[in-house]
């Protein structure tokens, strides 16, 4: 389970711009709406060239 307390420290590193976490789809996503961020076993994965675009 992804421990919401870190959204403080992690930005989109794309967009520069916070994260929001949607528990249903078990993602991250920019605040901009603009990139997504799968969470594999409680860590997102935050790279670059894995982020979907919206």
């Amino acid at each position: 389970m992804f421990d919401t307390n870190m959204l403080e420290l992690l930005i989109c590193p794309i967009s520069h711009l916070s994260l929001k976490y949607d528990a249903e789809r078990q993602c991250l996503i920019s605040a901009d709406g603009q990139h997504e961020y799968q969470i594999v076993n409680g860590i997102p994965v935050l790279m670059p060239d894995t982020s979907m675009e919206e």
